[in-house]
């Protein structure tokens, strides 16, 4: 997982990670996970794409990963 996109939004919209922690009501523990590029719930998502007023391929993106076999 890649939040580098969110990361983008929030520059673009001169926020900071604060800001998007009150205005999606989400943990500054699930902040941190996304600071990490950990995995979320699928809840924290869709709050912070509701908070945003995006899609959530706005905000994140899965990349490859050479070690899953295919």
């Amino acid at each position: 997982m890649s939040y580098k996109k969110l990361w983008k939004l929030l520059i673009d919209r001169e926020m900071k990670k604060k800001d998007l922690c009150a205005k999606a009501r989400i943990s500054h523990a699930s902040m941190a996970k996304l600071g990490k590029s950990e995995n979320v719930t699928t809840d924290v998502l869709v709050r912070i794409c509701s908070a945003l007023n995006c899609d959530i391929g706005d905000i994140m993106e899965i990349l490859n990963d050479s070690n899953i076999a295919e």
